[in-house]
C-alpha cells in the first residue's frame, strides 16, 4: 500500500513515516501544500493523509481540488481544530475521515485499515485474477484455495500488479510504487522480486502462469488488455 503524507511539521511527519513503514506501508512525504497537491495529481496512492493547516495551499483547498478533479483516493484529514463545525467542513470538502491532533498512532492505523477495507467503487475488497486472490486488509494471498506466504515487499508488488491487471508496468513505475522514491533501488531488484513471486505464485501451479514479462517494457499479470 502506498501512502502520500502531506504534513508540514517535520517531527510529526518523520514519526508517522517511520511508524507506517513498520506496518508495511510505502510512504512519500511532502511538507507544503503545493508539493502535496502536485504529488497527489501526478501519481497514484492508496490513501492520502492530509494536514489541514499547510503553507502554500491549505489542506481544505487540496481536498476540494482533488475531488473536483475526480480523484477518489481516500483522504484522512489531520488537524488541531476540534470544533464540530471544523470536522463538518473537512468532511464536506471531500475528506473520508478526520483525526484531531494530538492522536495515538494506533488510532490513525485503525482508521487507515478501516478505509482500506472499504470496497473500491464497483470492486470487491478481495482482489481476484483467475484462481489467485489477494486480500489487502488481511494481508492474505491464496491460489486455488492454497495459502501463499509473501514478504511485505512481495505482497506490495503483487498487489500493484493485480490492481493494474492486463497493463504492462515498467520497472520505473514498480519502483516508484512499491519502494520509496529516495531508496537506492536498482532495476535488477525488480527482476529479483518478480522471480520470488513467480516461485510462489506460478511455479507450484505449472499449468497456468499469471505473471508475464514484456521484454524491454516491464511486467504484467493476467492477459494484456
Amino acid at each position: 500500500m502506498k501512502i502520500l503524507l502531506i504534513e508540514d511539521e517535520i517531527k510529526i511527519a518523520n514519526a508517522l513515516k517511520r511508524g507506517l513503514e513498520q506496518e508495511r506501508f510505502s510512504v512519500e512525504v511532502t511538507n507544503d501544500g503545493e508539493a502535496g497537491l502536485n504529488a497527489a495529481e501526478i501519481d497514484d496512492y492508496d490513501i492520502v493523509i492530509l494536514d489541514r493547516m499547510l503553507p502554500g495551499i491549505d489542506g481544505m483547498d487540496i481536498c476540494k481540488k482533488l475531488r473536483e478533479g475526480g480523484d477518489k483516493t481516500p483522504i484522512i484529514m489531520l488537524t488541531a481544530k476540534d470544533q464540530v463545525s471544523d470536522r463538518v467542513a473537512g468532511l464536506n470538502a471531500g475528506a473520508d475521515d478526520y483525526l484531531v491532533k494530538p492522536f495515538a498512532f494506533e488510532e490513525l492505523l485503525a482508521r487507515l485499515h478501516a478505509l482500506l477495507r472499504r470496497p473500491a467503487e464497483g470492486a470487491d475488497v478481495v482482489l481476484k485474477i483467475d484462481d489467485l486472490e489477494l486480500n489487502p486488509a488481511a494481508f492474505k494471498v491464496t491460489r486455488a484455495g492454497k495459502n501463499i506466504r509473501l514478504s511485505a515487499k512481495e505482497f506490495a508488488l503483487l498487489e500493484y500488479l493485480i490492481r493494474n491487471a492486463g497493463q504492462i508496468m515498467s520497472k520505473e513505475k514498480i519502483i516508484d510504487h512499491v519502494w520509496e522514491y529516495d531508496s537506492d533501488i536498482l532495476p535488477n531488484t525488480v527482476e529479483v522480486f518478480i522471480n520470488y513471486l513467480r516461485s510462489k505464485i506460478d511455479k507450484p501451479f505449472k499449468n497456468n502462469p499469471l505473471i508475464h514479462t514484456s521484454r524491454g517494457f516491464g511486467y504484467y499479470i493476467g492477459s494484456i488488455r
